[in-house]
């Protein structure tokens, strides 16, 4: 009875599948969720059937203009669509009156209104998803020498006279080298047009903004006491800005959103193949992360109420082909070996050049690159963690859609990178989300009735608490930590072996799931299940991971690693337990297993804030090993090892200290 069960199942989504195979494909972005739907379906009520977060209140009747998204246009090759704006039906009249009486940018539709014609890929932007995401990348404290590369002098300029035939420029340039003994050698355009309107406006007295202490960039009326900079972490998921005090060094705001770029790809190598399958592509993905990086300066300046020309220097790290697109350069030489960059070198050019908003004569700085896939990021996660002067050797682990490594001691450090994907932050997973209020984080499973209890973002409370149910309105979905710990608990449990399979069992938690088995964690609505093809996508990305840890250690000489930091805003919320559970990271004394928090950020802010650092980081990516785990032949052998839970080299004294450390944790 069952096999015939199982039979009708398996014919029943063979006769959807050819049906659908006639309708439109519609692909939701950043969420990676896609359908198919008869031509007609409204873009919400497609949305709506996927599970896809886009907010709306008026019932579909073009009135509250909460459910806008943007029709992508391009040749989409990973998901084999060639997205046009005609891919949906023109505005109505309804949405005609909503643009006249509210407004509606010209590439915002009505997802309510906006009905399939043919594949598409939708856009959802942030302001219309009900549940925002959290950018989980906060500043580290961190102790860093204050000595900005920008400098405020308070001066008061003589007055001009007859028998001194001086400009005001001159006259100040000869006070700051009486008051401040500065060498100025020249001057921003900009400061010489507005000079005698600053010495005007507070009896000549005014402060100078001067960069290494050779260039005026800025000039205010009166004493100004603040100057600002800004860090910025360009990630391929998510952008982070720090603003910094440039005085006293503090980070006095922050703040982050997803880089607008996912919806052109939401891997490096799939905007690679986006620039490369459509002309001047490049242009689009350099556009929307500059406007991220500026709305963003908008947003923290304000938070203390200053102005965005009151910041004169922000500093860039980021990987390769982020790097390479903020500075507006095209990145598809990355794509191919041999992953030649344009530069490795830091960059450091007027803000205004690469079309960021500051003052008009600030600067930016990009941190230097280490190799064709060890970017910036990595250079940054140097500099703070500076692995060269601890005893010992250090692994260093940049988790995220690609994740960097770094591995040395006093004497010698290598680099590598390699190719997890976007499983970790929730992509690829059946009910997987990124960070927002009611994603699951935190799982544990009981290993006599297989009961879970989970924890999600924006709650403290256990699900199995009597309140949890009042304080959380909705479970939403599952976050990157949580599917870590969910697959390891699994494997603790029994539910999993070895191979990653999802075993049979008595309890109404394992459940068929087609030809497969998945487990259920949640059963309320939605209904979150953890599926075979989950548990894959989670030993694919811990194998990748892992693989490159230990070829960089068998090119070092060494079988075990004295400490492993987590760096990333992904890193920094892995329980290490469960990391050393599936085998994420190699074997290593968990108390010398930690978090390094946003390491990267950090390292951005250190180059903001303490100029010689600049000098020292391009000094030491010189000196780095770089390992390509793409052309390693080793990297496969080790990959295909590291796919069992732990991995293939630990045996089941291994897999007992394990669960001895777990109950020991309880």
């Amino acid at each position: 009875m069952r096999r015939r069960r199982k039979a009708k199942a398996a014919a029943a989504v063979v006769v959807v599948a050819v049906v659908n195979e006639k309708d439109p494909l519609i692909v939701f972005m950043p969420s990676g969720k896609r359908g198919r739907f008869s031509r007609g379906t409204p873009v919400l009520e497609a949305a709506r059937s996927l599970g896809v977060d886009i907010d709306s209140v008026c019932g579909g009747r073009a009135i509250c203009g909460r459910c806008q998204v943007e029709v992508a246009e391009g040749d989409f090759a990973k998901h084999g669509i060639n997205s046009l704006a005609a891919n949906v039906t023109p505005c109505g009249e309804s949405e005609d009156k909503y643009r006249e009486r509210r407004g509606l940018g010209d590439a915002r539709r009505l997802s309510c209104q906006a009905k399939l014609e043919a594949d598409v890929v939708i856009d959802v932007p942030a302001s219309s998803q009900v549940h925002h995401q959290v950018i989980r990348k906060p500043h580290e404290d961190h102790d860093i020498t204050i000595d900005p590369v920008v400098r405020a002098h308070f001066v008061e300029v003589p007055v001009p006279t007859l028998d001194e035939a001086l400009g005001d420029l001159e006259r100040l340039e000869r006070t700051l080298a009486s008051d401040w003994d500065l060498d100025v050698q020249s001057s921003e355009p900009a400061v010489v047009r507005g000079l005698q309107q600053a010495l005007a406006a507070e009896k000549r007295q005014v402060t100078v903004a001067v960069r290494n202490g050779r260039r005026i960039i800025a000039v205010w009326p009166g004493l100004k006491e603040s100057l600002f900079g800004v860090a910025f972490d360009v990630g391929s998921t998510t952008i982070a800005a720090h603003l910094c005090n440039l005085t006293g060094g503090e980070v006095v705001a922050s703040a982050g959103k997803m880089n607008p770029q996912i919806r052109y790809g939401e891997d490096l190598m799939s905007r690679v193949s986006y620039i490369m399958m459509n002309p001047g592509g490049e242009e689009k993905l350099i556009s929307v992360v500059r406007q991220a990086m500026n709305e963003l300066i908008a947003e923290v300046t304000e938070q203390v109420g200053a102005s965005i020309e009151d910041v004169l220097e922000i500093t860039v790290v980021g990987n390769p082909i982020m790097q390479h697109l903020v500075l507006g350069i095209n990145p598809v030489e990355l794509g191919t070996a041999p992953f030649a960059l344009a530069t490795d070198s830091s960059v450091d050019v007027r803000a205004s050049d690469i079309g960021i908003d500051i003052n008009p004569g600030g600067h930016a700085y990009a941190l230097p690159c280490i190799a064709g896939h060890v970017g910036a990021d990595a250079a940054g996660v140097l500099l703070a963690e500076a692995p060269q002067k601890k005893d010992g050797v250090s692994l260093i682990v940049d988790v995220g859609t690609n994740a960097e490594l770094l591995l040395g001691d006093r004497d010698r450090l290598l680099a590598a990178s390699s190719p997890t994907g976007p499983a970790f932050e929730g992509a690829q997973i059946s009910s997987g989300q990124r960070a927002a209020p009611g994603a699951i984080e935190r799982v544990r499973i009981d290993k006599e009735t297989l009961e879970p209890r989970f924890k999600v973002i924006g709650c403290d409370l256990w699900s199995d608490d009597p309140i949890f149910a009042e304080e959380v309105k909705q479970v939403t979905g599952i976050y990157g930590s949580g599917i870590i710990e969910v697959v390891a608990e699994m494997f603790l449990a029994g539910i999993l072996g070895a191979d990653g399979k999802i075993r049979a069992s008595a309890s109404d938690r394992v459940v068929e799931d087609g030809r497969t088995l998945a487990y259920v964690l949640h059963s309320g609505d939605p209904e979150i299940r953890v599926q075979q093809n989950d548990v894959r996508a989670i030993q694919l990305a811990k194998a990748a991971l892992h693989a490159g840890a230990k070829l960089l250690m068998e090119r070092f000489g060494v079988d075990k690693v004295d400490r492993i930091r987590l760096a990333g805003a992904f890193g920094a919320h892995i329980d290490v337990h469960y990391a050393m559970v599936l085998g994420l990271i190699p074997e290593c004394d968990l108390e010398e297993v930690s978090s390094a928090g946003n390491a990267a950020g950090t390292g951005a802010r250190i180059a903001l804030l303490d100029r010689k650092s600049r000098g020292l980081i391009e000094q030491q990516v010189r000196a780095v090993e770089k390992i390509e785990t793409a052309v390693e032949p080793r990297f496969q052998d080790h990959f295909v090892e590291a796919m069992a839970i732990p991995n293939g080299e630990a045996g089941a004294g291994d897999t007992s200290q394990r669960r001895r450390r777990r109950r020991k944790r309880s």
